[in-house]
């Protein structure tokens, strides 16, 4: 239990500081895109910043679906 608190505390803590970086080095980019969602449009948004939001949601899931499937060591 101990082993999936600290992967997910590690998950999300290191998907929190990616998210820190890329907020701040996303601030002077120039080119701005709009996502089309189907019903409505997004606001314009640098690629990079898209593209790193999907970063840090693929961190994110990846270690709490680790953290969720890992199996508990058998103790003899």
């Amino acid at each position: 239990m101990l082993l999936r608190l600290r992967l997910l505390a590690m998950s999300f803590g290191s998907g929190a500081l990616l998210l820190l970086v890329l907020c701040l080095g996303a601030q002077n980019l120039n080119e701005r895109h709009k996502l089309n969602l189907g019903f409505a449009k997004s606001a314009p948004l640098p690629s990079g910043f898209l593209i790193g939001i999907s970063i840090v949601i693929g961190v994110i899931s990846g270690g709490s679906t680790t953290a969720l499937l890992i199996q508990p060591p058998h103790e003899d």
